[in-house]
């Protein structure tokens, strides 16, 4: 007796999920800006803390990533299926007029400080201080050494001798450092929505690893500056910032060619007039 073989039947896709499809599609067609963030640990209090403090800035979309692919391909779009390579199970995906970074700056903003974990993949490096702890000797002296950190009993108080990188960016934190950076009350995470990758629109252009880091950023323009003043003056660059620089070297120049005259003068007098 021939056995027939019975084709598989799909189920029908639900009407409520291709709904849901559709209108995830448009919301990306007509957007500037295409956000994915990291949501990984993030508290369900916190989570809807940051959603409404940036109403008006991005609209936030939680659904599984099989609706976001399928309403990636629906778009037409080529440059977004690149998206589908950061999105994970524990993104979110967000909807904004704003620019990137000026988005990733807004979200940057609302993230708190939060413990490592065994596991967690470190951000940056994460670099421990030389300095005095309040780590009285004993199982510490051990535990610091572990890690790599050199340390001495002063004040009856274990102090870090030498600055130390224990975990470069990218690595995962294991249990020594774990503890060690507990014990010395270091927050190296952060908690919120962390910025992970984007879609630009207009350059159709996407952004992957967006970092925020204003305070480097300023330090790094304070020294941009400082070098840009040194230059102006050696090249003789005038504006109102070098102007003070070239009236104090015109004033040193003065002076200086007074004095070769004064020391001639006297050289003539000296010899009866006449110079050597």
């Amino acid at each position: 007796m021939t056995k027939v073989k019975q084709e598989k039947r799909e189920k029908p896709v639900p009407e409520q999920k291709i709904k849901l499809v559709d209108e995830i599609a448009k919301k990306i067609i007509s957007s500037n800006t295409i956000f994915i963030a990291s949501i990984k640990g993030l508290p369900a209090s916190q989570f809807q803390k940051i959603k409404k403090k940036i109403i008006g800035k991005a609209e936030v979309v939680m659904v599984k990533k099989s609706i976001l692919f399928r309403a990636i391909d629906k778009t037409g779009k080529e440059k977004l299926q690149e998206l589908k390579e950061i999105i994970t199970a524990d993104t979110c995906l967000m909807f904004s007029k704003l620019d990137a970074f000026a988005l990733a700056s807004e979200l940057t903003d609302n993230q708190s400080p939060a413990k490592a974990k065994i596991g967690d993949i470190a951000p940056e490096d994460i670099r421990i201080e030389a300095g005095p702890t309040e780590l009285i000797p004993g199982p510490a002296i051990s535990e610091l050494g572990s890690v790599g950190l050199k340390v001495a009993v002063e004040n009856g108080k274990l102090s870090i001798k030498e600055s130390r990188v224990v975990v470069k960016a990218g690595e995962t934190i294991n249990a020594k450092v774990a503890g060690v950076l507990g014990k010395l009350n270091i927050s190296p995470m952060k908690v919120g929505f962390i910025p992970v990758g984007a879609y630009d629109a207009e350059d159709d252009t996407i952004y992957r690893n967006i970092k925020i880091d204003k305070a480097g950023a300023l330090d790094e323009l304070r020294t941009s500056i400082g070098k840009a003043l040194g230059f102006a003056v050696n090249i003789g660059y005038t504006v109102k910032e070098t102007i003070s620089y070239f009236i104090s070297k015109a004033a040193l120049e003065e002076k200086a060619l007074e004095k070769i005259y004064e020391d001639k003068t006297n050289v003539k007098q000296d010899t009866g007039g006449e110079s050597q």
